[in-house]
């Protein structure tokens, strides 16, 4: 009989802390409803309606938001201009954060080696408006830093963000700039966890610097590169910030020169907030999400053959 009672306080404590452990997920969970998976469902909804966001009205049409953005040239030109940026972006900042982190590996074991990391990751913290306004000043054609830099060497001076030809380039610089410090951290934390005695082993057989680093250091962070890689393949693709605060001063609006920056996330923007056409926004995005997974699925399935997890 005591044994029976002691199961069933033990069932009742269970369920009291099943319970409660729900009761603190609540509060999140709703956060989640009511702001990431509502709004996703509703721009579902309308990417297959006409609606007007002052008469609250909407007619069912079907594709045809979508057969109208297939007949917009500039609906092309910002999806070839955000795969451009995200096809630079991903693997530059890959290979860059993954060098950095190696040259910095000795230096973070180091007393100071907080303080490095903090010094790689400050530029990703920093807000991009604040630091877009010092890249504007870099960027200027006659008083800028960098064209000063190239005057000096009697090298060409571009007009960067004023310029159809290098404005994407300027801001895929700001971007390298602004997102390595993120990514760097990421691969010394997985450099850290790297066997010892492994490294020793290899490093007492004379191991070349690049057999170390194909044979062994390369397989053993490969999870982490895949994971830098989808993650970075999604900013790109949804990259906004920098683009506007670049290029939505003095230079004929967000995605200018003559839409030579204009991505998927701009023109979305301007679709639904400028011009009010708030289906064709939606239906955008909706494409844009599944571009986006389509790539992650992609990269999911090449990563099943390539990574190496230990």
């Amino acid at each position: 009989m005591s044994v029976m009672i002691e199961r069933s306080r033990l069932t009742l404590r269970r369920h009291v802390e099943t319970l409660f452990g729900f009761g603190l997920l609540l509060p999140s969970m709703l956060i989640f409803l009511v702001f990431f998976y509502a709004p996703a469902v509703f721009l579902v909804y309308i990417s297959f309606f006409h609606w007007n966001i002052f008469t609250s009205r909407s007619a069912f049409v079907g594709f045809e938001n979508f057969i109208i953005l297939i007949h917009q040239p500039l609906f092309w030109q910002s999806l070839a201009n955000s795969l451009y940026y995200t096809a630079v972006i991903v693997p530059s900042v890959t290979m860059l954060a993954l060098g950095l982190a190696l040259l910095l590996r000795g230096g973070i074991r180091s007393k100071g080696g907080s303080a490095i990391r903090s010094m790689v990751f400050l530029p990703h913290v920093t807000p991009v408006v604040a630091t877009s306004i010092i890249w504007i000043w870099l960027f200027d054609p006659q008083f800028g830093l960098i064209n000063a830099v190239l005057g000096f060497f009697h090298l060409p001076q571009p007009g960067w963000l004023g310029s159809t030809h290098w404005a994407m380039p300027a801001v895929m610089i700001f971007s390298l700039w602004h997102s390595l410090g993120l990514y760097t951290v990421l691969f010394l934390g997985a450099l850290s966890t790297l066997p010892r005695g492994v490294m020793e082993a290899a490093q007492l057989d004379n191991a070349r610097s690049w057999y170390l680093f194909r044979r062994i250091i390369w397989p053993l962070v490969s999870p982490v590169t895949f994971f830098v890689v989808v993650l970075a393949t999604i900013n790109a693709l949804q990259t906004f910030s920098q683009i506007y605060t670049l290029t939505g001063g003095p230079h004929g609006g967000a995605g200018g020169p003559a839409f030579a920056t204009t991505t998927d996330s701009i023109l979305i923007y301007q679709t639904a907030f400028i011009y009010q056409h708030f289906s064709l926004a939606s239906a955008m995005s909706l494409i844009l999400f599944i571009l986006i997974l389509a790539l992650t699925l992609l990269q999911k399935w090449i990563a099943d053959r390539l990574v190496f997890y230990r």
